[in-house]
């Protein structure tokens, strides 16, 4: 019986330092979710690189969202993990404890705010749309020159409620990824999708039968195209300390490693 006694407390003992390791080892990983499919702010890759995180036994994810993560986790002393999530499940799976916070492009709204907390800013841009390169409308000037014209925007995104500011737009029913919108504009579906100016670049930039359109002051589209970093409302100390660490990277190299991003990014592909 004695003998028992003790076996049963080594095993105890054992699997009590297993479970502190084991959560020792999850405190020190920052678990960052993205839709991995939203370049230039995160995509997907097969090919391992300085600035990629893998994300699978064959895939990994780099863009401007992954650096700024490996950033932020590198100033906290943790481990970046970045969890590839679908964009209308990113808040759900903040909320649900799944990720720790969600850094893709996500511009805070009311509506987002009143279920999580956000960061200041981590990127500013402008909203422009892409249009074919053959198109009439590479030289307009006014988002209203786009009345009559078939547009589309990504589904619960800026990108899809912004085209409602069009008088006589065509409001095509929103997408749900990104690649699938510059893929209808390239099968002439679409005649002008919306975007942010980062993402326009990159897709033009990957795709030389597309051009930008940017617009007039006072005659773009109203919006706020700033993208902020998303903690749980109770984790306000993890808010804190991303915050904190977010301070430390400048304005300069926030563009820089946007410009990067760009540069590198991949092309869209069927």
């Amino acid at each position: 019986m004695k003998r028992l006694v003790i076996l049963l407390l080594v095993l105890l003992c054992a699997a009590g330092c297993s479970s502190t390791n084991s959560n020792e080892e999850q405190s020190n990983v920052l678990r960052v979710g993205m839709e991995c499919d939203y370049a230039p702010f995160n995509w997907t890759q097969v090919e391992d690189s300085d600035t990629a995180v893998q994300i699978s036994s064959v895939d990994y994810a780099d863009g401007y969202d992954v650096v700024i993560a490996s950033m932020i986790a590198q100033q906290l002393g943790m481990e970046v993990q970045v969890v590839k999530t679908d964009w209308d499940s990113l808040i759900p799976s903040l909320n649900a404890g799944a990720i720790d916070c969600i850094i893709a492009g996500m511009t805070e709204t009311p509506e987002r705010a009143l279920e999580v907390n956000f960061t200041t800013p981590y990127y500013e841009s402008q909203m422009v749309v892409i249009v074919r390169a053959d198109s009439d409308l590479t030289g307009i000037s006014d988002i209203q020159q786009l009345s009559g014209r078939n547009v589309l925007g990504q589904a619960n995104t800026t990108y899809d409620e912004v085209i409602d500011q069009i008088d006589g737009v065509v409001h095509m029913t929103p997408l749900a990824t990104y690649p699938r919108m510059v893929l209808s504009l390239q099968a002439g579906e679409a005649d002008a999708i919306t975007a942010e100016l980062p993402v326009a670049n990159g897709v033009v930039a990957a795709n030389p039968d597309l051009r930008i359109v940017m617009f007039e002051e006072g005659k773009g589209f109203v919006v706020d195209t700033s993208v902020s970093i998303a903690v749980a409302k109770e984790n306000t100390e993890l808010l804190n300390s991303i915050q904190a660490a977010l301070d430390q990277i400048s304005e300069a190299d926030r563009l820089a490693i946007m410009e990067a991003a760009v540069n590198r990014q991949p092309a869209v592909e069927e």
